[in-house]
């Protein structure tokens, strides 16, 4: 599965005044651990290719570095609108049988007080035909190592005080399933984890009251109730279409429901060609996105906020190995 299989997907920012920054980051210690287990998950990947049912090899495996100059997640960018870096590693068996195991780098004001990496782990099957239909089912969970923020879940409407901080956590974990036809592929995604990247009452709730000029929208989302988006669904449509051989025409459509959240309800559009040359894959997508209240998008940048879903250009190159 590719990223944008379990894309693995984009919630809701979570920054708290309360919250405490530690004194030191772990990411050198931690980005040699996650590769050290990147490299013995090898066996555990999935190409973005379909296995090859014709022959010799019982197993496709790929490894590919990237560089990209904004890491983005249906949309919304998970490293701060800053460049960042991918390792992946994909594995397809014959039989079906498709992993993948990818390490990216985030932004720490993106995911509060994390190591500055991103782990994503899935193992899934698929079947059919690559140039006709074709399925998959699979299952996926990413990693925030560090990452946590701690929020209230309810309000003293009285006395306008925040009540019952908690700590939350980013990590998340997807049912996943795939239907396509040719080179147009559908996914759906199912949180099965308790949150979909920390959206809870205290992350959506209080990241409006924080962020919000009015807290009018902070007070009703408070008023819903103690909640977490456990059976939020995201949808996918991509296509592919050949302009020359070693040219791509890539378009994306996006929809997510967060559960219990309608205010991190939002939609997301590329359209971009990729090109293959000396050996690295070049690409170039403009990205955007339709949002519902853009302060549950935004990161602290000095004295104010800076938005994470606005419409950019994204380019990258990669090289497998």
């Amino acid at each position: 599965m590719t990223r944008k299989t379990p894309a693995l997907k984009r919630g809701p920012r979570h920054q708290h005044q309360h919250q405490h920054r530690r004194g030191h980051r772990r990411c050198s210690a931690l980005a040699v651990a996650a590769l050290s287990t990147l490299t013995t998950l090898a066996a555990l990947a999935a190409p973005s290719a379909w296995a090859d049912t014709s022959g010799t090899a019982t197993m496709a495996v790929d490894t590919e570095v990237k560089l990209l100059s904004d890491l983005r997640n249906r949309g919304i960018s998970d490293s701060g609108r800053k460049p960042s870096v991918q390792l992946n590693l994909q594995l397809a068996h014959e039989s079906g049988v498709i992993a993948l195991a990818q390490l990216s780098t985030v932004s720490d004001k993106a995911f509060t007080d994390s190591d500055g990496v991103n782990l994503l782990l899935a193992t899934g099957y698929r079947w059919g035909d690559p140039d006709s239909w074709h399925f998959g089912v699979g299952v996926a969970k990413e990693f925030f190592p560090g990452a946590r923020f701690d929020a209230p879940h309810s309000l003293d409407l009285e006395a306008g005080e925040p009540l019952d901080f908690r700590r939350t956590r980013y990590d998340t974990a997807y049912a996943v399933l795939e239907l396509g036809w040719g080179k147009l592929e559908g996914r759906i995604l199912n949180v099965i984890s308790r949150t979909y990247r920390g959206a809870d009452t205290g992350g959506v709730c209080g990241q409006i009251l924080v962020a919000a000029v009015d807290p009018t929208p902070a007070i009703e989302c408070y008023l819903r109730g103690d909640k977490n988006s456990r059976g939020s669904m995201l949808y996918d449509i991509n296509y592919k279409y050949d302009l020359t051989p070693t040219t791509t025409l890539n378009l994306h459509a996006g929809t997510q429901k967060i559960r219990h959240f309608k205010e991190a309800d939002f939609s997301d559009y590329s359209i971009g060609v990729s090109h293959q040359r000396w050996g690295f894959t070049f690409s170039a997508d403009w990205v955007t996105t339709r949002t519902h209240r853009q302060e549950l998008f935004m990161i602290p940048d000095g004295d104010g906020w800076k938005r994470q879903d606005d419409d950019r250009l994204v380019v990258a190159v990669g090289r497998k190995f």
